[in-house]
């Protein structure tokens, strides 16, 4: 999984060189680039991004003022920030507003590469600790979407389906599908124990919670999902355990 970035610097020089940096480096994602902090602010409150490479000089709205508002929103998850910056005088004031890193202009890619990579090992312990409750509690997961992390009941999964690098879990007591940027596999195998079962190379489905089973397929509610050839197999004996 890619980190979805944006650069913020009102030199252009710095800012064509952090966000060649972002493209260059295999596991970020530049979403967009700006050369003000109030056109990012706008920016990240209607998108999700995950890491922000933020000057701290800057007229208007200066990065701090920025990190500051950012901190104060609680209504959407704070990117991590990283300051680029030719001013040393800031770097306490930095911790202040939880900055992940504080790199010094000039700077060069193995100086960014060290921030960067200090900031993808936060978000693997972060999630690693998401998982590590859900093992503790076997009738609720907790899932990333794009703004928070949810906890979802488990008896109330009626489906999921896969939709490119995203899966949409549909729930009976939400009114729309939860959308998070995961594997289907990673699910299938969470939710196994649970009575959960792939039959399709776009669906799993709970057992639970089906209506009926038709010849080829099953029926949740008034979505008919088909059972693919590949799943058929194992369908026919996890069916047939049930009603032999």
């Amino acid at each position: 999984m890619k980190i979805r970035c944006i650069t913020v610097d009102d030199e252009p020089l710095a800012l064509n060189m952090v966000s060649t940096f972002v493209k260059k480096t295999p596991f970020l994602e530049l979403a967009a680039s700006f050369d003000n902090a109030i056109d990012a602010l706008d920016y990240i409150q209607s998108n999700d991004v995950q890491l922000l490479f933020l000057d701290i000089q800057m007229a208007g709205l200066t990065g701090m003022e920025l990190a500051r508002i950012l901190m104060t929103d609680n209504n959407k998850t704070k990117p991590y920030i990283v300051f680029t910056t030719a001013y040393s005088e800031f770097a306490l004031e930095s911790y202040k507003v939880e900055a992940a890193d504080y790199i010094l202009k000039p700077f060069d890619y193995e100086d960014f590469i060290k921030a960067v990579s200090k900031v993808r090992n936060r978000m693997e312990q972060k999630n690693e600790l998401v998982e590590g409750i859900q093992n503790e509690h076997q009738d609720y997961i907790f899932i990333k979407t794009d703004s928070q992390i949810t906890r979802v009941e488990i008896r109330n999964i009626l489906y999921i389906e896969a939709l490119k690098d995203y899966v949409k879990i549909h729930v009976n007591n939400h009114s729309s599908a939860i959308l998070s940027l995961m594997s289907l596999k990673k699910l299938e195998d969470k939710l196994a124990p649970y009575g959960f079962l792939r039959i399709h190379r776009s669906y799993i489905i709970s057992f639970a919670n089906v209506d009926a089973l038709l010849k080829n397929s099953i029926r949740i509610g008034d979505k008919t999902i088909p059972v693919g050839a590949i799943y058929k197999e194992e369908y026919n004996s996890y069916v047939n355990q049930w009603i032999k």
